[in-house]
């Protein structure tokens, strides 16, 4: 009899090893877009590369199913979601730092942003996340963003007066639309956000082409202008605790699968921007292809001297970028 109570529990105790070593193996990843959407690419990429090389499975929560960006944050945070690949806007409420690479008119062009965003700095922007409990993995991109509205065309930055813009949930985003002269509204459920520009709640939004498509940001819209006011990365990131837990081995390949599904992700993004123009074009959205964006960058200017950026971290990290890519001065 005591043989048998003995082989019962360790036929318990050996499933709750299985069953243990099962979840271990299992990666809970977060993004706010669907299928074929910029974020969706790079963790798909990410899966894929990570499924291919080990053990480890990767569950994909998408389309806003773990909430809004800044929840999802929360969660990898508490330790509840494993990774997730966010845009850098959110990530601003909780490392000030962050929101130096969102600063307006920083980059010239692509090759600017992977030298910078790929060299020390960007591996110092990526380590100050540790002080708030995530583990920053690599770059991904969003791409320059752009103004859409339905009221009116927007040449220069005059023409923004009264809009009500959809921001992110993101200090920065929220003044800089202040400066231009709108009356920006944070959003972070991107459904809402779709609901509000077609039942007219809000005027307009700003994004990169690939997430006006592919996000329907198009749609209750008339006009768009390629403004480029700011580039925006994604991150992919992990829970600090969690990614210290893993073996060195682990950790190395995690790494290296994001940084390449980053990369690839990037190759997409420049690939398919004109014919996300195309299509919007052909969805009937009026486009300014060459609006004044020197007094964007005028106004824009003035955001250095805000309180945003007067965190002593913030202004050392922002004078490093600035010197790098002369961001402060086309």
């Amino acid at each position: 009899m005591k043989i048998c109570r003995l082989a019962v529990l360790l036929l318990l105790f050996s499933g709750l090893i299985y069953q243990g070593v099962a979840w271990s193996l299992e990666i809970t990843l977060g993004v706010v877009t669907k299928p074929g959407a910029a974020q969706n690419v790079c963790a798909d990429k990410f899966k894929e590369l990570l499924e291919a090389r080990s053990a480890y499975k990767v569950r994909i929560y998408d389309s806003g199913s773990l909430g809004t960006e800044v929840e999802i944050l929360k969660k990898i945070q508490a330790g509840d979601v494993h990774m997730g690949v966010i845009t850098s806007g959110p990530f601003d409420r909780f490392v000030p730092e962050v929101r130096v690479i969102d600063y307006p008119y920083l980059f010239k062009d692509y090759e600017e942003v992977d030298r910078i965003l790929e060299g020390p700095l960007g591996q110092r922007l990526l380590r100050t996340l540790e002080k708030s409990g995530f583990k920053g993995l690599a770059f991904s991109e969003n791409g320059f963003r752009h103004l859409t509205n339905s009221k009116r065309p927007v040449h220069t930055v005059e023409d923004v007066a009264g809009l009500k813009i959809r921001v992110m949930e993101s200090a920065l985003h929220k003044e800089l639309w202040r400066l231009f002269g709108a009356d920006p509204v944070p959003i972070g459920d991107l459904k809402k956000v779709v609901a509000d520009l077609q039942s007219k709640a809000v005027d307009g939004q700003e994004n990169p082409l690939s997430a006006i498509w592919l996000d329907d940001f198009y749609k209750g819209q008339t006009y768009l202008s390629l403004t480029g006011h700011v580039y925006s990365s994604h991150i992919g990131v992990a829970g600090l605790k969690w990614f210290q837990g893993l073996s060195k081995k682990d950790r190395k390949l995690i790494m290296q699968c994001m940084e390449e599904a980053a990369r690839y992700q990037r190759r997409w993004s420049r690939d398919n921007q004109a014919g996300f123009l195309d299509k919007i074009k052909a969805a009937g959205i009026i486009v300014d292809e060459r609006p004044d964006i020197a007094s964007f960058r005028k106004r824009a200017s003035r955001i250095q001297g805000l309180e945003i950026f007067k965190v002593k971290e913030v202004q050392n990290l922002l004078r490093a970028f600035l010197k790098a890519t002369a961001g402060d001065g086309r």
